[in-house]
């Protein structure tokens, strides 16, 4: 059927917007209109079924499964992919699946966090664009000085840019070289006024990091891969937003952790809506502690993955029960 010469500018801001990644702005100079002319445009192209920016994500909560995950770690939700998607292409289906549930939860008016890392990233690489008015994405901890491929404001702006929302950087480095740097630039105002942004998040976007060589933070330059072999051996189990965990979820007591430009995890908590995604199947540790420090609200996962946790957390409680009581 032909396009009617009226919705031909409707489907052209559409295609420039949705297909090409164009900010409003581009396609308005494109397309010689307003920017106010091009978000009336996007409207009318959703509410007509011109453009369908959201994949029903219900088919991945209905399994019995993530039931199970739920019930067994108090979460709010969980989405599984199952072992027949998974075998497709394990790398993709994980992120395709969060940027899709993630675009979901996000709300008009929203603050919403991002953490960083190589998860984050494909999450970020497969998002749909979303029109949502008022969304303001805000970097969870500071940034690296080397060169990375997924970077804390790649990360971001990234992310930003996809929900043509505002994109707040952090303007100070992850790991600074010494305790007291690390604690007067966590004193200065603009810093100050970024971290207390954390805490008034409606919604966070994180992975979980390995405590080995393939971490982030050892990749980066952060730490040396003896350093975090040495963290491990003091109990670092996770890594949430470029600081280490134990295994209860907790912070870890060391000086790495207190040279870290980051927001608390007593922020991190406070946020409704903490939506963590787990692909690697070498994150099962990282993910019990992060689950143990009540780090999650709602989990992205293979049903792999699912399977191990829930056997692990099962192995768990009754080696409890088997314990004589004194």
């Amino acid at each position: 059927m032909a396009i009617r010469a009226a919705d031909q500018i409707i489907h052209k801001a559409a295609w420039l917007y949705y297909t090409h990644g164009l900010r409003q702005d581009e396609v308005a100079k494109k397309l010689d209109i307003s920017r106010a002319s091009v978000a009336t445009y996007l409207r009318k192209a959703r509410e007509t079924g011109i453009v369908n920016i959201s994949t029903s994500t219900q088919l991945f909560t209905e399994d019995a499964l993530a039931r199970e995950v739920e019930d067994a770690f108090g979460l709010n939700t969980v989405w599984i992919v199952p072992l027949d998607l998974q075998a497709l292409d394990a790398g993709a289906e994980v992120p395709a699946l969060a940027a899709s549930v993630f675009v979901s939860l996000v709300n008009r008016g929203d603050r919403v966090g991002v953490a960083w890392g190589r998860t984050v990233y494909a999450v970020a690489d497969v998002m749909s664009f979303a029109d949502l008015q008022d969304v303001t994405v805000v970097q969870l901890c500071g940034n690296l000085g080397a060169p990375y491929t997924q970077r804390p404001d790649q990360c971001t702006m990234e992310i930003a840019r996809r929900l043509n929302a505002k994109g707040l950087n952090f303007y100070a480095p992850l790991a600074l070289s010494s305790e007291r740097l690390a604690r007067e630039l966590r004193d200065e105002p603009v810093i100050r006024e970024q971290l207390s942004l954390v805490a008034g998040c409606d919604l966070a976007l994180f992975s979980v990091g390995t405590i080995d060589t393939e971490s982030h933070i050892v990749k980066c330059g952060a730490l040396t891969p003896a350093e975090m072999f040495a963290l491990r051996d003091q109990g670092a189990a996770g890594v949430i937003a470029g600081q280490l965990i134990d295994a209860t979820g907790n912070l870890l007591d060391c000086d790495y952790n207190r040279r870290v430009i980051s927001a608390d995890l007593g922020s991190m908590r406070a946020i409704p809506k903490r939506m963590m995604v787990v692909q690697e199947d070498s994150k099962l540790e990282p993910l019990q502690a992060a689950l143990a420090g009540s780090l999650c609200s709602h989990l992205v996962l293979t049903a792999a993955m699912a399977r191990r946790l829930l056997d692990a957390n099962s192995s768990g409680l009754s080696q409890k029960q088997d314990r004589p009581s004194l």
